[in-house]
């Protein structure tokens, strides 16, 4: 993994399991979200047979099902997807605050790295215009944090 003096790294996927966890509410921005995340982590190579992807309705459902596959085992590196927009009401700092600290708790519970893709935006227009780029980036991000950890077992 040694990178250019820019601080990028060369990442290599290929034998890391890998689970994501999306959340289907904001369905079109989540979508995109996996796609760029699968794409990056088939360019990155992961086996597809080493990727498990699944659905849950929202962003709070996301860390319970991260938890179920971090206490199943056996994967290197986990993703978070999902989607907020802020609304008019309290229920957007609610879900926005609760899922990123329980994606947290469990990431270092259970010593696991979890890529957090959960947006959180002010509108659609900030989402759509991040859905590309966080889905690559949280591809990168798992793929750096498993190499990385490894070393340090």
């Amino acid at each position: 993994m040694q990178g250019s003096n820019k601080g990028e790294t060369t990442l290599d996927g290929k034998g890391l399991r890998i689970g994501i966890v999306q959340a289907r509410f904001n369905a079109d921005i989540t979508d995109a979200l996996a796609r760029a995340c699968l794409s990056e982590l088939e360019a990155l190579g992961v086996a597809a047979s080493d990727i498990h992807h699944l659905q849950v309705p929202g962003a709070l459902e996301v860390p319970v099902a991260l938890q179920a596959l971090a206490e199943r085992g056996g994967y290197h590196a986990l993703v978070a997807l999902g989607c907020i927009i802020r609304g008019e009401t309290y229920h957007f700092e609610l879900v926005a605050n609760e899922s990123g600290a329980s994606v947290s708790r469990i990431a270092l519970d259970y010593r696991l790295p979890i890529a957090n893709a959960i947006l959180t935006t002010e509108n659609l227009e900030q989402a759509v215009a991040r859905q590309t780029d966080k889905g690559r980036d949280a591809a990168r991000v798992a793929v750096e944090m498993a190499r990385l950890l490894t070393t340090l077992s």
